[in-house]
């Protein structure tokens, strides 16, 4: 027996092994083995059985080890890998390593426990003589006889105060018997959300989720491949519409996949699955999977999975590589959200790959989002996906209502810039006094953006990228959030030795102490990458959020979605411009769905929800829209706009970015490199650039791009690459192709 296994070893090519006698019933497609490469052992997945014709099968090497006794990759998901090295022009490897976690290639352990039971009844004149002759070995016998199952050796002799010496010695004579049994480390097993669990038994339905319902079970009934697009207001139950979905699935013996953007909603979506699953069959165990997980956790539920011993996934991004056997659903709840592409190699998008795995396994695909990617509307528009809608929040609740706050006219009547305007905290003592909660969000860690002098208008900036350094108050450092340096914040300015250097911008920190001096009794929490560095604190702090022992949470984007607290009555934005001043085509699209996402989490108990937006552009279209959360509005002008400049979703984007030492080289190659590709493909796509980035310089290293519009990717990536491979790229220059970026800076 031959295959051809693909080598984890950095480079795209098949090789061929014998496979030993020994190894043969465990061998097949997807299997997850190690092979000779040169002079080392490396992994490999065998991508097929047998050796081309007139292939010299006595210069094969063999196969040394199967790691494990079923596929690690089903055929389905070869297949998506080899798509998404086509469609991404990524190495196959790459995308390999990406699906099977590390801990999977790197042998994590598998806990194991020892248990201990009775083998041999004993009478009574025998443990009276053993009580006599060895009274501890006498009392573990006794202890364990009372037990109706076997018991953990650890715990047993820990409680007895015994040593092990004491039950080998029963062991051993067959008076005990020994056992080992595999323990599975559960992520999120004592979540918070255990103790407050969503009711298991499903609440009652108003007319459009009955609907949408019937039509994710038609779909499912039909087990044909569907992309359905649900799309439903802040607060109208599409979770519920996920839960029934699922629940059709699994008792159609099928498996599911449930994608989220972000680990921060994770803890609440597995507390809601677990419910209602359990509920139905308890053992319907949902695994968790995202990059915060401990090895030995990540290692027991791919397990779980791919032994068909769990059939339904709960996860971030990389959940869509999950080893689901008879997968016929797959659910991206905010589906809109950038945080589904990854921004390295293999840089795919979570929710494209989703749709195209549910292709691949005639499976349905639900996305869902309040604020749907233009993208994916535009394709429900044309017929490509269907569509549901839910225009109503649950119990007939009303959409919280939205104040705009013109920052101007505040710093009029305040003389001066101010964090909070008047009628913000205004709101936020009157929810207090009601014991009331309140979310304030700003996308900006820190205390403020920069440092300015305002006798000469010099800018601290960080030595290695070309951004403002950003202002930390607590520890006084200035910070550079894209290369980590940091260095003390200056008294004077560096350039003129003045002392008027100040702070400049707002920041989560700047805000948080602000609401401190207008608040002084409540508790206040905040929520952004600084402070949530330990592995549970996101747990922790929704938790305490949850329970109302948190009076007002301030954070970053990781608060602005998906979360459900009754009990919020108040949000606050408190700069609603930031994202609509950033050099890309999606800005506008990007802020609209941050204000809407934002303020659906007010008023979503039984008390109207209230809304202040902080801006200094109150007549920008995006924020017009999303007073009224008017998706359809919105989406007509924007949609438009993008027509006619013919962006996508009318035409893909490729990007092409390069980074290097020397400005100069880069400038000069990827001129020339415009001009190769003008030459090969100027018929099949409109080039753009080469232009510097609008972040010129990260971590010492410069920044040009390329921007590619086609029609059809897979009608020219394939040649793309190749030119590229071919191009005589000097070793300085690092880069990379980047498929339907959602970034662009």
């Amino acid at each position: 027996m031959t295959v051809g296994v693909h080598p984890l070893a950095g480079f795209d090519k098949l090789l061929h092994y014998r496979v030993p006698e020994s190894l043969r019933a465990t061998v097949t497609v997807g299997t997850l083995v190690r092979v000779p490469v040169l002079n080392a052992l490396r992994l490999g997945i065998v991508g097929e059985i047998g050796v081309p014709k007139d292939f010299p099968l006595d210069r094969l090497k063999s196969v040394v080890q199967v790691v494990y006794p079923f596929p690690a990759l089903n055929r389905e998901l070869l297949q998506l890998a080899h798509w998404m090295a086509g469609y991404y022009a990524c190495p196959l490897d790459s995308i390999i390593e990406t699906m099977i976690p590390a801990a999977v290639r790197g042998g994590a352990v598998i806990k194991q426990e020892k248990l201990l039971s009775v083998a041999q009844r004993l009478g009574d004149d025998e443990l009276a003589t053993m009580g006599k002759r060895a009274p501890q070995q006498a009392r573990l016998y006794r202890f364990l006889a009372q037990q109706f199952k076997p018991q953990r050796k650890a715990l047993v002799l820990s409680r007895l105060g015994q040593t092990v010496a004491v039950a080998n010695a029963l062991i051993r004579r067959g008076v005990l018997r020994e056992d080992t049994r595999r323990v599975e480390r559960e992520a999120y097993a004592d979540d918070f959300a255990r103790s407050e669990l969503v009711a298991a038994q499903p609440p009652q339905l108003n007319a459009e989720q009955a609907a949408a319902v019937a039509d994710a079970t038609a779909g499912l009934a039909k087990e044909k491949f569907r992309v359905t697009l649900l799309h439903g207001v802040t607060g109208s139950g599409k979770t519920e519409v996920y839960l029934h979905a699922i629940e059709m699935a699994l008792k159609a013996g099928g498996g599911v996949i449930f994608l989220v953007p972000e680990v921060a909603l994770t803890p609440q979506t597995v507390a809601r699955l677990r419910a209602r699953l359990e509920a139905i069959a308890p053992d319907h165990r949902c695994v968790v999977w995202h990059s915060h997980l401990s090895e030995g956790e990540r290692l027991d539920g791919w397990l779980a999975l791919a032994t068909g011993a769990s059939r339904v996934v709960v996860g971030a991004r990389s959940a869509v590589f999950a080893p689901v056997h008879n997968l016929r659903l797959i659910v991206v709840d905010e589906e809109h959200e950038p945080a589904y592409k990854q921004d390295e190699t293999p840089r795919y998008h979570g929710r494209d790959v989703a749709v195209y795995r549910a292709k691949l396994n005639c499976a349905l695909c639900l996305l869902g989002s309040a604020t749907p990617s233009l993208e994916s509307y535009a394709n429900a528009q044309a017929g490509k996906y269907g569509l549901l809608e839910l225009r109503q929040r649950v119990d007939d609740r009303q959409l919280p209502h939205i104040n705009v706050v013109d920052m101007r006219v505040e710093i009029m009547r305040s003389r001066g810039l101010t964090t909070l305007s008047q009628q913000l905290v205004h709101a936020m003592q009157l929810r207090f006094e009601r014991k009331e909660q309140t979310i304030l969000f700003i996308n900006r860690r820190g205390y403020s953006s920069s440092m300015l002098c305002t006798e000469c208008g010099h800018v601290e900036e960080c030595l290695h990228c070309s951004i403002a350094l950003t202002y930390h108050r607590n520890d006084e450092t200035l910070r550079c959030h894209l290369c980590g340096d940091q260095r003390a914040a200056p008294m004077v300015c560096p350039q003129c030795r003045s002392p008027k250097i100040r702070w400049k911008g707002l920041g989560t920190q700047r805000v948080e102490e602000a609401v401190r001096r207008v608040l002084p009794r409540a508790c206040i929490e905040r929520m952004d990458t600084d402070t949530m560095a330990k592995k549970n604190r996101f747990r922790e702090v929704l938790g305490q959020f949850r329970t109302g022992k948190i009076d007002v949470l301030v954070g970053t984007q990781m608060i602005g979605k998906g979360l459900d607290f009754p009990n919020v009555t108040l949000v606050g934005l408190v700069d609603a411009d930031i994202s609509m001043h950033i050099p890309d085509f999606r800005a506008n699209e990007r802020t609209f769905q941050l204000l809407v996402q934002v303020a659906g989490r007010s008023g979503r108990g039984d008390r109207a929800g209230e809304v202040v937006v902080q801006t200094f552009t109150p007549q920008a279209e995006a924020i017009q829209f999303s007073r009224h959360a008017d998706f359809a509005g919105f989406a007509a002008a924007e949609l438009k706009l993008r027509r006619d400049f013919k962006y996508p979703p009318f035409r893909h984007l490729i990007q092409h970015r390069l980074r290097g030492k020397s400005p100069e080289k880069l400038k000069f190659f990827s001129e020339q490199w415009a001009k190769r590709v003008e030459q090969a493909l100027g018929n099949r796509v409109e080039l753009r650039g080469p232009s510097p980035a609008p972040i010129e310089k990260i971590k010492d290293e410069y920044r040009w791009q390329l921007w590619f519009f086609t029609a059809s990717v897979t009608k020219v990536i394939g040649d793309l690459n190749r030119l590229r491979t071919e191009f005589p790229w000097p070793e300085e220059i690092t880069q990379v192709l980047d498929v339907d970026p959602v970034s662009l800076t």
